[in-house]
């Protein structure tokens, strides 16, 4: 189990983030980026997953720039209210508290990103824009697909669902075709197929998915 901790941006700006430390010397860092519904259960546990696994995992809040402690479920309530939240930030903003929570994690090692939803296309941003990072992964990731410009500075691995409409395969493929360099892989399933508290959740693909990402940061953080 992690703890809430307090980060300090750039710019002064305070937020809360969930911190997961490894039982032992950790491999590396990892930031995870939220889905549009703030730091909850399932964003904790995916901490918690990681840092079962070797690394010292860090979850920023996001959204305290626009409310402080959202913590939403997954119903067409929360997903309205979710949506809202994700209107009112700026990437830019986000950026500077992902930041944050690389300067924690830095003294584990080298540092990955992770993202989910929202937190994927703010991932696919920060590999670009930002410095320090050794890889950063993306799942369904909307809006990635209106930025594909962006140059990354790291390897990405992505994760697509080919049943995902608010992601449309043609608009990855051409993802796909203008960063041949970077890993893209489409699954038989639906947006937010990690998250098993969603009805969306695929088990199958998850489970490949998870396997990929661990094995890229093995690659690249260690």
């Amino acid at each position: 189990m992690g703890m809430m901790i307090e980060l300090a941006a750039a710019d002064g700006f305070r937020l809360a983030a969930y911190r997961a430390d490894p039982a032992g010397v950790p491999r590396g860092g990892v930031v995870v980026a939220q889905e549009i519904f703030g730091v909850n259960s399932h964003i904790k546990s995916v901490c918690d997953g990681f840092a079962a696994d070797g690394y010292l995992a860090i979850a920023p809040a996001l959204f305290d720039r626009v409310r402080r402690g959202v913590d939403l479920g997954y119903s067409p309530d929360d997903i309205a209210v979710g949506r809202e939240l994700k209107a009112a930030a700026t990437t830019e903003l986000a950026l500077l508290d992902i930041e944050a929570a690389r300067a924690v994690v830095a003294g584990a090692g080298k540092t990955g990103l992770v993202g989910y939803c929202w937190g994927g296309y703010i991932t696919w941003m920060a590999a670009a824009r930002l410095p320090g990072l050794a890889c950063a992964v993306s799942y369904y990731g909307g809006g990635m697909t209106d930025a594909i410009g962006e140059q990354p500075r790291c390897p990405v691995m992505m994760h697509f669902g080919r049943e995902d409409a608010m992601i449309p395969v043609p608009g990855v493929e051409r993802l796909q075709a203008a960063h041949p360099a970077h890993q893209v892989h489409l699954y038989a399933a639906n947006h937010g197929f990690n998250c098993d508290q969603r009805a969306s959740f695929n088990a199958e693909a998850a489970a490949l998915a998870r396997t990929r990402t661990l094995g890229f940061f093995r690659e690249h953080i260690g």
